[in-house]
């Protein structure tokens, strides 16, 4: 297997479809007052446009990267970068918020199709050796992502070029997507697993079930009064997540291809960094959706301002990765906990500057404040998944992978739906600025809620010494690689590296 300019550009095309994932979270966020005013959409429908994307891509991601092994990860790709090109066109023409709920969540379907075939294609076409930096430029691409996304969304809905306000920032992925997909075609090789698990759909339609039968109840309960039926409704969630576990063990007895792989949250590490992880990104978007929220609603800040509050943190978050990376193998899951509590105190601290300076609130009262906690955010996001797989047994890293990312998604939609819900319950109909900020109050408490179990849960995570053995491990098996002939790295691949 050799380095070819073709390859990169291949892993270059992949990589820019998933920046372009990433940046359709965050810039939506900031889009959601003009997308209010825009179509009328109601409270909860601004709460379902950005979560009803989240949940819809969680529940398909690891069905998505099986098709790919099974199927084609270009025809895979192919297929979900033309459906999330054509559902951002129908998006940015929507009428209603009902309309825009329900591209946004065929678009998150289509995006968990071309998302990872992204690493699967690493895997196939790069030698073990030399995967660390595609994956060191994707971490770089994600963090990017994490920065524009604000500032980009926020501009366009101000420039407001010819009167598209914020459909803009749905027709910015038209042109885009059709350039991908023509590049696509030519130069994305076609690989696939020799050995493709197969696809539990019964697990996707049961886990997608019990999700909405829960979500649904949190977001409208507020709005409708909370009638019977929604009660009913989070007895049925509940009962469909027994039938989903008992499902999976089952799937996972006959042929090992259950949805998530209920065996291993027997591991007490894994357990505790699938908690890590969901609460931490819980907290997250619990407390940046509803901050977007308050400057643009009640201080009057346009949406690219609003956006560039959140500069900070995102660059506190990349200073934040060069501290991270060396002191893993040292503290382990203490360097977790240190972030979980450094997050917090940014959070409060910038909260507190808000209360402080009221009215006359600018972003230049909140930098150090949010650099704590996007420093803190990296402390826990970088070494995480080292050390809640230090005891996971090498056979199953892949699927222990798949389901931290699906439990990562599911806790950010939770946050959302959470906070927001608090949020807006908090307001009722008295938008004044001190009912706003009252609001964010009550969702900064949701976060603080969720790093403090963050915290705990990461107390319990595998120790140092695991840690240690587990990175020690990884270099052995890159260096065994290494001394491997080339066209051994190349065997999972079942076609030409670059097939037509």
């Amino acid at each position: 297997m050799t380095t070819t300019p073709r390859r990169r550009l291949a892993i270059g095309i992949l990589l820019f479809a998933s920046f372009m994932d990433l940046l359709d979270v965050t810039i939506v966020q900031v889009a959601l007052p003009a997308i209010r005013e825009g179509i009328g959409a109601s409270d909860a429908e601004l709460e379902w446009i950005v979560s009803g994307y989240i949940l819809a891509f969680a529940v398909a991601l690891i069905t998505g990267g099986r098709l790919g092994d099974i199927f084609g990860r270009r025809r895979l790709f192919l297929i979900g970068i033309a459906g999330f090109t054509i559902t951002s066109g129908l998006a940015a023409s929507s009428w209603s918020g009902e309309a825009l709920v329900a591209f946004r969540a065929v678009q998150g379907v289509f995006a968990a199709l071309m998302v990872p075939q992204l690493l699967a294609t690493v895997q196939a076409v790069y030698a073990p050796r030399e995967r660390a930096p595609v994956f060191g430029l994707i971490g770089a691409v994600s963090g990017l992502a994490s920065v524009i996304g604000p500032v980009l969304g926020g501009w366009l809905v101000d420039a407001d070029f010819w009167g598209l306000g914020w459909r803009a920032i749905f027709l910015i992925n038209v042109p885009v997507g059709i350039v991908i997909f023509a590049l696509s075609t030519r130069f994305v090789p076609q690989t696939r697993s020799d050995r493709p698990l197969r696809t539990d759909f019964i697990g996707v339609a049961l886990l997608t079930a019990a999700l909405l039968c829960l979500m649904v109840p949190l977001i409208e309960g507020r709005p409708l009064g909370w009638p019977t039926w929604l009660w009913l409704l989070v007895g049925a969630g509940v009962l469909l997540v027994v039938i989903f576990a008992a499902h999976s063990r089952r799937r996972q007895h006959i042929d090992g291809s259950a949805l998530l792989p209920l065996q291993l949250f027997g591991n007490r590490g894994f357990s505790a960094g699938l908690i890590t992880q969901a609460m931490f990104q819980g907290a997250m978007n619990a407390f940046t959706l509803p901050l977007l929220l308050y400057l643009q609603l009640s201080l009057g800040f346009d949406a690219l301002t609003a956006g560039l509050n959140l500069l900070a943190f995102s660059l506190g978050a990349m200073l934040g990765t060069g501290v991270a990376v060396p002191l893993t193998g040292r503290f382990g899951k203490a360097l977790i906990a240190v972030g979980c509590v450094l997050m917090a105190a940014g959070i409060w601290w910038t909260y507190g500057m808000l209360v402080s300076t009221g009215a006359d609130f600018t972003g230049w009262a909140a930098v150090g404040g949010m650099l704590t906690a996007g420093l803190g955010l990296a402390l826990i996001i970088i070494p995480l998944i080292d050390v809640a797989l230090a005891t996971v047994p090498a056979a199953d890293a892949g699927a222990a992978s798949g389901t931290y990312s699906t439990f990562q998604q599911l806790g950010a939609a939770a946050g959302i739906a959470v906070s927001t819900t608090i949020f807006f319950t908090q307001i009722a109909d008295d938008w004044s600025r001190q009912s706003v900020l009252d609001a964010l109050g009550a969702s900064v408490t949701v976060a603080l809620i969720g790093l403090g179990v963050a915290a705990t849960a990461s107390l319990f995570l595998p120790g140092v010494e695991a840690v240690r053995a587990h990175l020690k491990e990884e270099s052995r098996f890159a260096d065994t690689a290494a001394q491997e002939p080339e066209g051994d790295a190349a065997s999972e691949v079942s076609t030409p590296p670059f097939a037509q």
